[in-house]
């Protein structure tokens, strides 16, 4: 054996050895995807490569860590986080939530299949961007885990973007690299009857089937708290001059204005007003006193004129910098032995001592009908604390009560949302017109976030997931090994001698399915750019359309479904809908054989042989 057979037989072992520990999920992502760069440091520094496709050492390898397509996807995950934390798309969200009631149907469908047909005429990467926000708001507001919509986003948007020569770029990189070594031309629409059946056909297993086989992922701090609906606060709103519940009239027994909480005192001087409230009108001095959830009491104090302050309006100039600063929200429980037991928040040191302020109190037996500052703490009861994070984590070391870190969020920041959704659709237009590359509009996209105080660095780096960075680089490192060693071609030629002497659409068929193998473990564009002259090369020898081949290289490699790897919205989409491995192998493998086998049944008709 030689040491290229050696090098070749290496790299096949440690990218089998690498998706087989994926999909186990015995080891996190990042060592499993660290352990396979590593591997393939040591074999190319034990059997160094340099032969006509050029060397292969470290250098090479490590490429792929500061590649473009993954500063993109990091960037464009800022530019995301940023959107969240404004909360930039709740209005829109709920436009197209309360306009598909009114129609009675469900918003989720319209949406996929408005994504596929927008990502035949632009790239698919933007189109993901822009709409994965949308819908995970959508599901959110709907009751349903962004684990049932975000990755049918991603696969639609694929298939929609294999339909047209520039849905995709692996669709004109094709188109190229096939009108070089013939004289075949790819037209616009040159595939488009056929890509239109493909897609019909895989967008009714995304909308109808793979919902179910996606199993609803949570984080850790979702599995703690339980169903957002379920745990209320009791929290008190001091009415205050130029407040917005000023001359708020209560109807039929209610208040409009407070309808995501129940009211249940305003207490205005000595005088107590109890439900059902007949014709109360909110004056400045009222104490309103409210039982919410925390997502409530959170929107109450994000919004442009909040209705709850984190100061409970007092006017010092410390209290003003908490509730101009970036906010936090964590809960606290009163520890056994507190000082705090039997005294109220107010007469509590806590907010001395932390600066962090009491928003809402949560107590598992039956709370007084009283003002949460009268209530007298007990061992047990859940604190809303508001604060800057470094007052939150301060915490950490106060006796009196035990922090929940994992309940520590950022209040959004509503007034920045108007400039967010200026930024968002600059980086989509920009990207999406080819004016500049989409490396170069995500980066900048991100910096003018940052710049422009919608979220700050800490936020910024807090959204850029590791699991994606270690995935997009090691895949990279494999494909270089794959193809530097040969590994590809020699595939592809055994391919071309084994189906010797076959009709032509079986040749076509297992050349679909060899590449839609080979999508998922390289990256799509650099399995197209290799086997396309293969393919024009087969279409020779067996006498057929070379249109019939370069239209199966282009679907095929467009089948990057049954990894999170395989295409850069799959990655986009991963963290998000907290997806593992196995969930893209679960769901995305039996799309791959669907396309493979509607195509291998609609080609032959459609080319006539």
């Amino acid at each position: 054996m030689t040491v290229a057979d050696i090098q070749m037989a290496l790299t096949f072992a440690v990218i089998a050895a690498t998706i087989l520990l994926y999909a186990w999920e015995r080891f996190p992502i990042e060592l499993t995807a660290l352990g396979s760069v590593v591997a393939f440091v040591l074999i190319f520094t034990a059997f160094p490569l340099a032969g006509p496709n050029g060397q292969l050492g470290p250098t090479e390898l490590l490429m792929g860590f500061a590649n473009p397509a993954l500063i993109t996807i990091m960037a464009l995950l800022v530019v995301g986080q940023a959107l969240f934390h404004t909360d930039a798309l709740d209005k829109p969200t709920q436009i197209v939530l309360r306009t598909f009631r009114r129609l009675r149907l469900a918003p989720v469908t319209p949406i996929l299949i408005g994504v596929a047909a927008i990502s035949a005429f632009l790239n698919n990467t933007p189109v993901v961007v822009m709409f994965l926000p949308v819908l995970a708001a959508v599901a959110a507001a709907a009751g349903t885990s962004a684990a049932r919509v975000l990755m049918p986003l991603s696969f639609i948007a694929i298939l929609g973007g294999m339909t047209t020569l520039i849905g995709s770029s692996t669709n004109l990189l094709v188109a190229d690299v096939a009108g070089r070594v013939s004289h075949v031309s790819i037209g616009f629409f040159s595939f488009t009857p056929l890509g239109g059946l493909l897609a019909f056909i895989g967008s009714l297993y995304i909308i109808f089937v793979m919902p179910r086989l996606l199993k609803p992922r949570k984080t850790m701090a979702d599995e703690i708290q339980g169903p957002a609906g379920g745990k209320q606060f009791i929290a008190q709103i001091p009415v205050t001059y130029n407040h917005p519940l000023v001359g708020a009239r209560s109807v039929k027994g209610m208040f409009p204005t407070l309808r995501d909480m129940t009211v249940r005192l305003v207490q205005r001087g000595e005088k107590p007003f109890l439900p059902p409230f007949e014709g109360v009108e909110l004056q400045p001095g009222d104490t309103v006193i409210v039982a919410a959830t925390r997502q409530a009491l959170t929107k109450a104090l994000s919004l442009r004129q909040p209705i709850m302050r984190s100061d409970h309006g007092e006017a010092d100039d410390e209290d003003r910098s908490i509730t101009d600063g970036a906010v936090s929200l964590a809960e606290a429980v009163v520890a056994p032995g507190s000082r705090m037991i039997g005294r109220t928040t107010t007469q509590s040191s806590l907010k001395a001592e932390s600066n962090c302020v009491v928003m809402g109190l949560q107590r598992r037996s039956r709370m007084p009908r009283m003002a949460m500052t009268d209530i007298r703490l007990e061992a047990g009861d859940v604190l809303l604390l508001a604060g800057v994070h470094e007052d939150i984590q301060s915490l950490r070391g106060n006796r009196d009560v035990l922090l929940m870190d994992w309940s520590t969020a950022e209040v959004p920041k509503r007034r920045y949302a108007p400039r967010a959704l200026l930024i968002f659709v600059a980086v989509v237009a920009i990207a999406a017109s080819g004016m500049v590359p989409i490396v170069t509009a995500a980066i900048t996209g991100a910096l003018t976030m940052m710049l422009s105080g919608c979220l700050n660095v800490r936020q910024a780096l807090r959204a850029l997931d590791s699991r994606i960075f270690m995935l997009i680089g090691a895949s990279l490192a494999a494909a270089t090994a794959l193809e530097r060693t040969g590994g590809a071609q020699a595939v592809a030629e055994a391919l071309m001698t084994a189906m010797a002497g076959q009709p032509p659409a079986v040749i076509l068929s297992m050349l679909f399915l060899l590449i839609a193998a080979l999508t998922n473990v390289l990256s799509n564009n650099a399995t197209a750019v290799l086997f396309a002259p293969i393919a024009v090369n087969m279409a020779a020898r067996t006498g057929v359309d070379v249109n019939a081949f370069v239209t199966c290289l282009i679907f095929a490699a467009n089948c990057s479904f049954a990894t999170p790897i395989g295409y850069q919205t799959n990655l986009i989409v991963m963290g998000p809908g907290h997806y593992r491995f196995s969930d893209f192998l679960r769901a995305g493998t039996p799309l791959v054989l669907i396309i493979w086998l509607s195509f291998s049944l609609l080609a032959p008709w459609y080319y006539g042989f």
